[in-house]
């Protein structure tokens, strides 16, 4: 079998692993600001073992060498001997498109991937209006194949994300698989400046307001508000919040922007090695008191489950759609001084009624799988849902 038609056999397999945003990464849940130090752990056993090896390259070995990349190489394989898929080593490169990703403002062609953890197959799930990206004909669901005519399949996201980012004006050439037979299309789209467009509104039929978070971001929490307020300014009578295909982000932004949903109470709390436990909760200046309806699937993970599982605990809203994809752990992400930094899985967290939904997801407390309409692609079987379920309180 060749290459191309292995990617294409993983092509619809999986689950979502990790969100390339725009040519950026942001992973799961996480907080930020920390510096690590500490002593040495390298035994002298792994640093006579690490000089042989020089020597033998140094000796022996036929191609270039590149001592930088070899120092990298080392570091990564150092954090990636941890078996965490959620625990990684970024280079100064990787670093700086992190940290921008979580800004939620970077210079990249404007497009929302997903990555298969089974397959490594990396989809398109939403290309931004008037973004590089839709500029250049890309499309939703779109199955990105090349960068500058390699295959991507099965690559470390974050190696696919420096070869797609770049300084405004300059190009990128990107081939998808579209559609089912799969079409091979080659585009080159020109890097732009973006703000992440993670919040999208609209006020639905019957005055009932529609909210979409696409992650949890810096710029999420202000993007929240505002587009709460507009619905408000509408007359909405009624909102559903859809979270699906929402990987998560950021602890604190989540957080804060449940403070503003809920009532005085727990909103989460989360766990270390050491039994320390950390609680994050809501205050009495805001509550949210109209029905609301929070949509969410298998994509839905990390931040996403913490938001459904305490409007859920505090019976706030019903859950609708399918089971979310069950990552109830915390990332911190680590300054090595250097311009580089290490993520690593530092906790777990437990919604406010203390359950742990790692590996097991949030239950919809009503069950809705997504059927496509082809004679109408716009259909969505499960907003119509989340929607009726409003009306019976309405």
């Amino acid at each position: 079998m060749d290459n191309r038609k292995s990617f294409l056999k993983g092509a619809f397999c999986g689950a979502l692993a990790i969100l390339l945003t725009a040519g950026v990464v942001s992973c799961g849940l996480y907080t930020k600001g920390v510096s690590a130090s500490g002593g040495k752990t390298v035994t002298p056993d792994a640093e006579r073992k690490l000089s042989i090896l020089n020597s033998l390259i140094e000796e022996s070995y036929l191609g270039e060498v590149d001592k930088k990349e070899l120092r990298e190489g080392l570091y990564e394989g150092y954090v990636g001997g941890l078996g965490d898929p959620y625990s990684a080593y970024y280079d100064a490169e990787e670093t700086k498109s992190f940290m921008e990703a979580t800004e939620g403002e970077y210079s990249g062609i404007g497009a929302v991937m997903t990555q298969s953890k089974d397959s490594g197959i990396i989809t398109l799930t939403h290309v931004y209006e008037d973004s590089p990206a839709m500029k250049a004909g890309l499309k939703d669901e779109d199955i990105l194949y090349k960068v500058e005519g390699k295959e991507v399949t099965g690559e470390d996201l974050t190696e696919v994300v420096s070869r797609i980012r770049g300084e405004k004006g300059t190009k990128v050439e990107l081939t998808v698989l579209r559609g089912k037979k799969n079409e091979e299309v080659t585009v080159t789209a020109v890097r732009d400046k973006i703000e992440t467009q993670t919040v999208q509104t609209r006020m639905l039929e019957g005055d009932i307001g529609y909210l979409a978070v696409s992650e949890f971001d810096s710029v999420t929490y202000n993007q929240y508000v505002k587009g709460l307020d507009a619905l408000e300014g509408q007359g909405m009578k009624a909102l559903v919040v859809d979270l699906r295909g929402n990987p998560g982000g950021n602890l604190n932004i989540v957080c804060d922007i449940l403070d503003i949903m809920l009532p005085k109470g727990l909103i989460v709390y989360t766990q270390d090695k050491n039994g320390e436990k950390r609680e994050m909760t809501s205050d009495e200046e805001n509550k949210f008191t109209l029905p609301m309806t929070v949509l969410v699937n298998g994509n839905s993970a990390s931040a996403s489950e913490i938001y459904a599982g305490a409007i859920q605990d505090y019976g706030l809203g019903k859950i609708v759609g399918t089971q979310t994809y069950g990552k109830g752990v915390v990332q911190q992400i680590f300054d090595l001084q250097d311009g580089t930094c290490v993520k690593l899985t530092i906790a777990e967290y437990y919604t406010p009624k203390g359950r742990n939904i790692n590996g097991k997801g949030i239950t919809p407390d009503v069950k809705v799988e997504f059927e496509l309409d082809e004679k109408n692609p716009e259909a969505d079987n499960q907003l119509d849902r989340a929607v009726e379920e409003l009306k019976k309180e309405l």
